[in-house]
């Protein structure tokens, strides 16, 4: 879906945006960077993008950051303070074709207008290798200049010839403060805003706002503008009136937290999970689980990190940890939700407690370089099955001695091949179970030092 200005880009959106069936994001949304609020790291005085504007010397960026950051904002503020044509292309909705059409439109713009085209891709991470390889070379000739805006990193989501040729500007949440202000003038600008109402904000709703909105201002001023409507409603259009607590817990009735199960939010709060069971601790555990789960996440994807956890960071250490993590998917597979994620509560709580030991996963990576360093060594002969007289013939089980037939089930015997014969994976702590797994390797070496010593 492609967007196009032409003339004062601005000129007909300035009548409409005021159009009071425009949501209050859309009509606050500021015009200039001197109403632009926040971000001040990249639009404050001498700052980038301030210094490229009022020099007109705007170059193609990508704009990373969370959703209600203002890149979108900016992006319009930099093609109307810069006299740019403005087209604001959805990468969700458009392809090819309509890449195609942004070209020969810019290069319109360039040859009619002498005016240059800053092309606008929202959520760009959406594009597929081929859609950006057609921005490439129009980027690259300076036809266009490109803003791309993604909640992504975009490391991983844009191409590198792309990305080089492009300013990665990184934009934060939104503070509290910045909020505070958004909320404060979508009150009183009675043209755009809410301001020929008689409406105010108790302290409490305010914060309860600026608290559940995690630095989006689109989230804040939705949640102004339905608790704004609720108040009103009570009470009549002309009568002055506070919009409460409960005005703002009846407008959001389920908060919905930042969490995109397929980008980087989703890594970031298991990574978070992972690391607080690794450092036991058992609240911090519970709190990244309990966010996740309230986000939305996979419950099932939670388990199986879990289970992969048990064995990864606690293993032998405690060997009931992989039991526990497994029977609390299953008891979520049998409850689901919500009565299954105290399941996973507990499972979350028993493997942050547990005592820790990574040697299982040491031992099993020291394995894979051996056997890529070594290749396919054949198995020695005297422990390979001899199920047929030829193989009994060669050699296969020949000597091998069967561990239950001596004491305590265990005689002295290779069992790896001879070229790596006296190599060691496994490597017991002295943490939890593993302290006694280690003195029974250490008894069963000793005896199998002293038989092999025998004359």
């Amino acid at each position: 879906m492609v967007e196009k200005s032409s003339g004062n880009i601005f000129e007909h959106a300035a009548q409409s945006v005021a159009a009071a069936s425009m949501p209050l994001a859309e009509r606050m949304r500021p015009q200039s960077l001197d109403d632009f609020v926040g971000q001040s790291k990249v639009v404050g005085e001498g700052k980038l993008i301030r210094h490229a504007i009022e020099k007109d010397q705007i170059f193609s960026m990508i704009l990373w950051g969370p959703p209600g950051s203002g890149k979108t904002t900016l992006a319009r503020i930099i093609a109307r303070e810069t006299r740019s044509h403005f087209i604001h292309f959805s990468a969700v909705l458009s392809g090819v074709k309509e890449i195609r059409a942004v070209i020969e439109e810019a290069k319109r713009q360039l040859q009619m207008h002498r005016r240059r085209t800053v092309l606008f891709v929202d959520e760009i991470h959406r594009f597929n290798k081929a859609q950006q390889d057609a921005f490439l070379h129009h980027v690259e000739s300076g036809l266009i200049t490109l803003i791309g805006a993604t909640t992504e990193n975009p490391s991983f989501e844009v191409i590198p010839p792309l990305l080089s040729r492009c300013r990665v500007i990184t934009l934060e949440p939104l503070s509290e403060q910045d909020l505070a202000a958004i909320i404060r003038r979508a009150l009183s600008d009675k043209e755009r805003g809410l301001g020929s109402h008689p409406l105010s904000i108790t302290e409490e709703a305010l914060a309860y706002i600026l608290r559940i909105s995690g630095g989006d201002a689109r989230v804040a001023l939705n949640c102004l503008e339905i608790a704004g409507a609720l108040a009103l409603s009570k009470t009549g259009q002309a009568t002055p009136v506070q919009i409460t607590l409960p005005d703002v817990e009846k407008a959001l009735q389920e908060q919905v937290l930042v969490h995109d199960k397929a980008g980087e939010s989703h890594y970031n709060l298991i990574s978070a999970f992972h690391k607080s069971l690794r450092g036991s601790d058992p609240d911090a555990s519970l709190y990244w689980l309990a966010r996740m789960l309230a986000a939305g996440e996979d419950p099932f994807y939670i388990a199986r990190r879990m289970v992969r956890f048990a064995s990864e960071d606690v293993g032998n250490a405690d060997p009931q940890a992989l039991g526990v993590a497994m029977n609390a998917m299953e008891a979520y597979r049998f409850l689901g939700h919500p009565e299954g994620e105290l399941a996973l509560a507990q499972a979350a709580v028993y493997l942050a407690t547990a005592p820790k030991s990574n040697s299982i996963y040491k031992a099993y990576q020291s394995v894979q370089e051996t056997i890529k360093e070594t290749g396919s060594i054949p198995v020695p002969l005297h422990i390979r099955n001899a199920p047929t007289q030829l193989m009994k013939a060669l050699g296969y089980g020949k000597d091998y001695k069967y561990a239950h037939a001596y004491n305590d089930a265990y005689v002295a015997q290779d069992y790896l091949p001879e070229q790596i014969r006296q190599r060691r994976f496994f490597y017991p702590t002295d943490r939890g179970f593993e302290k006694t797994i280690r003195k029974r390797l250490e008894y069963w070496r000793d005896l199998k030092k002293k038989s092999f010593e025998k004359p």
